[in-house]
């Protein structure tokens, strides 16, 4: 036998795997294929729709997502349509980009659709992509993040693509009360796509954007009625009108910092607590709240100030502040803690309860209890609002929402009574015996089953009737009413107040009341759960 050569062991192995192509170039081939896959449609659908004034959906993620926290999943998914022509088209990343990351830190998952492949239009495997990061989003208790910009079901595929549509409903149901789930409508969305929005917990909108179930044509060829698709599902429509989008973005980019700044408020899913920013100034009275109301009773001040006034740096992020603004609702925090705000303001329809204001915040306050987000109340409320139109409409329905919303949360509940507290509406604004765990008034407050005009004249309308001069009989009367009823002391008797603070104490009083009830256990009947008035 022949001795090897001396230098054949020194010669190092060719790099040759069971396809019989070297790594390094099937490394190049990777790298190539996902440079393709990050331009989507192409270069000159990207440049069309940055033209447009939007961002392309990797850039939407990379807007939103803390740089170099992205893992792209499913890139390479692809359809398996085969009629019209399908078979022939490669559609990259099957229209939307998927995966996770992190924001402010924490973990989200997120699906993008990109406009410039096929206009975004879902398919079955399209679906099936944003399905699977709900599930995820479900394993790992992180909230889900939906960017919408599509043309709507992907017609070549027919039943296939509402099938994939029905599955994105069904998940949007399981995820909600789990984990947030917040939808940004950054080009159209129209048809049947516009309910997975809806069946999130919040949706943000941008100027460009639209939303519709039926769009301007086919209403035309029905109804006869002429309406642009601005008109129609723009955000003014949507928000002001319709009250189905929760915050308006100018553009991309301020949509994705409005999504950063509500996440940062919201714990990632219903078994943790919101996230508590470190907080070391002490807290101190404000005596600008001793002036905020008017002499007046009938005149008019602005709630939201008496907001800035006690969350923490004025930082108070309002839901929906252009529809029912009679309501306000929105996020803030005390001391660090975040809370969920609610408060009649005065400033638009006298502050009262009408269908609108209670959609909205009852829906806003089974959000909170269903997050863990402790309720805030300030309390200035007339009565619901009177009219042939709200009773038609349902108001008894839509106002016992309030009642319901507000009974079954178990969240604490701190309620600060500022000056009118009539009939039902208080009650329906989380009074002591809807389970509200603190209640304050200030010494404005009035809390009775009604005005003491109109008490007065129901209560002495014999006595004003008997008298010479009628009116100055019923000026002391209402003057008698109103010292009798209309103060908080009658209620601190009764023990549907806790305690009367001075206006400058609130922000430490919530503090406090805050801090007691950080360990707050309330035990309910068990069940699947409660059938909530609609």
């Amino acid at each position: 036998m022949a001795d090897p050569k001396p230098n054949d062991s020194k010669k190092p192995a060719k790099s040759v795997l069971p396809s019989g192509r070297p790594m390094s170039e099937l490394i190049t081939e990777l790298r190539q294929k996902k440079a393709e896959l990050a331009l989507g449609g192409g270069k000159e659908r990207l440049d069309k729709q940055r033209k447009a004034g939007k961002l392309t959906a990797r850039e939407r993620i990379a807007s939103l997502l803390d740089e170099g926290s992205f893992q792209e999943m499913y890139g390479f998914a692809n359809h398996r349509c085969t009629l019209f022509g399908m078979e022939k088209k490669d559609l990259p990343a099957d229209g939307v980009v998927t995966g996770c990351g992190a924001v402010n830190g924490r973990l989200v998952h997120l699906a993008s659709q990109d406009f410039t492949v096929v206009g975004g239009a879902a398919g079955e495997v399209h679906g099936d992509k944003i399905v699977e990061m709900m599930k995820n989003s479900l394993k790992t208790g992180s909230p889900f993040v939906f960017i919408n910009d599509s043309g709507g079901a992907r017609i070549q595929e027919g039943i296939d693509s509402l099938a994939a549509y029905g599955r994105i409903f069904y998940h949007n149901t399981l995820l909600s009360g789990v984990v947030p789930q917040v939808s940004l409508i950054c080009g159209p969305c129209a048809g049947g796509a516009a309910y997975s929005p809806a069946l999130t917990d919040f949706i943000i909108q941008t100027r460009h954007a639209q939303m519709f179930i039926t769009g301007p044509s086919v209403i035309k060829q029905v109804t006869g009625e002429d309406v642009t698709p601005e008109q129609l599902g723009g955000p003014e429509a949507q928000m002001h009108y319709s009250g189905v989008v929760h915050f308006v973005a100018d553009n991309d980019r301020e949509a994705m910092l409005l999504c950063k700044r509500l996440l940062s408020f919201l714990p990632s899913n219903n078994l943790e607590d919101p996230p508590m920013e470190p907080y070391k100034d002490t807290v101190s009275d404000n005596p600008a709240l001793d002036t905020i109301i008017p002499d007046n009773p009938r005149a008019a001040f602005d709630m939201h100030d008496v907001i800035h006034h006690v969350v923490d740096h004025r930082d108070f992020l309002e839901v929906q502040p252009q529809f029912a603004q009679n309501i306000i609702i929105g996020f803030g925090r005390i001391t660090g803690r975040t809370v969920g705000i609610v408060g009649n303001n005065p400033m638009h329809k006298a502050g009262v309860l009408d269908i609108d204001s209670s959609d909205k915040a009852s829906r806003f306050i089974r959000f909170c209890n269903a997050f863990n987000i402790p309720i805030v109340t300030f309390v200035d409320v007339p009565g619901f609002m009177p009219g042939v139109q709200q009773e038609y409409s349902g108001i008894i329905r839509h106002g016992a929402k309030m009642l319901f919303a507000y009974s079954a949360a178990t969240v604490p509940k701190i309620t600060v009574i500022l000056r009118k507290a009539y009939g039902g509406a208080y009650l329906a604004m989380c009074a002591k015996d809807l389970g509200a765990d603190r209640v304050a008034a200030w010494p404005t407050a009035e809390i009775a089953v009604m005005g003491a005009e109109g008490a007065a004249e129901v209560v002495f309308r014999k006595e004003i009737e008997a008298a010479e001069d009628k009116q100055a009989k019923k000026a002391e009367l209402i003057k008698l009413y109103r010292e009798t009823f209309s103060t908080p002391y009658v209620a601190g008797a009764r023990r549907m107040v806790d305690d009367i603070i001075e206006p400058a104490m609130t922000r430490r009083y919530l503090a406090l009341s805050l801090e007691s009830l950080t360990t707050k256990r309330e035990l309910r009947p068990e069940k699947k759960h409660g059938l909530i008035p609609l």
